[in-house]
């Protein structure tokens, strides 16, 4: 589900607020296209970001988008080739085991739960080889080593499929000695900013979220 241009409104948000040079990916979306086809494409979005400038450089994204990008920001670390200055994940999808409380236990068909979760990622992980262990750049959440990576900024939701997975997350990275600022918003169901953006969860999540990306990305000419 979706397109690059869904985002609009907020690429717009985030430079009217930080100066930055904002780019939202068109990758190729499974099942026509698994795994690993859109990493490969935000890869390569990133590579060419970074050529254009030097400045502070931030990968972020949401639900899936969320976990391609703690995806693409092991990458960047695992490659040394591009050197990132944050990430900043919402809700992010992180893990294809399904095993948490959290991943388990949502099942109301009004938000994202438990059965279209198995959808999703079956359809993404096709490209995986039948047997093969699934890489920590398609499901974030195996990565063995999580030292090294950016400063980071994570808000999940209370009642969100993803929350355990995210707040196992944040408490890896914390421990491997990443600087690591998490946000629950109570109340609070997977896309709540989106399905009700005028509450005041929702208002104070897009205040923070602002927040977090003018203190990643620092001062100086930017990209996000």
């Amino acid at each position: 589900m979706g397109e690059a241009a869904q985002d609009d409104w907020l690429m717009a948000e985030v430079v009217a607020a930080t100066g930055c040079t904002a780019v939202a990916v068109e990758w190729r979306r499974a099942p026509e296209d698994p795994y690993p086809a859109a990493f490969h494409d935000a890869v390569d979005a990133l590579r060419w970001l970074a050529a254009i400038d030097g400045g502070p450089l931030v990968v972020g994204g949401a639900s899936s988008g969320g976990g391609l990008a703690a995806g693409v920001v092991l990458w960047a670390r695992d490659s040394g080739e591009v050197v990132l200055d944050g990430q900043l994940l919402i809700y992010p999808m992180l893990d294809d085991r399904l095993q948490t409380g959290s991943a388990r236990s949502v099942t109301d068909s009004r938000v994202w739960n438990r059965d279209l979760n198995r959808r999703a990622w079956a359809a993404y992980l096709r490209g995986v080889e039948p047997g093969a262990e699934v890489p920590s750049y398609a499901a974030p959440a195996r990565a063995a080593d999580l030292a090294g990576l950016p400063p980071t900024w994570l808000g999940t939701a209370e009642l969100d499929a993803f929350v355990d997975e995210n707040l196992e997350y944040a408490a890896r990275l914390l421990a491997a000695g990443v600087s690591t600022e998490l946000h629950v918003y109570p109340g609070a169901v997977h896309g709540f900013d989106l399905f009700a953006p005028a509450a005041a969860v929702s208002r104070r999540f897009a205040q923070e979220r602002r927040a977090a990306f003018q203190r990643l990305l620092g001062s100086g000419s930017a990209e996000c």
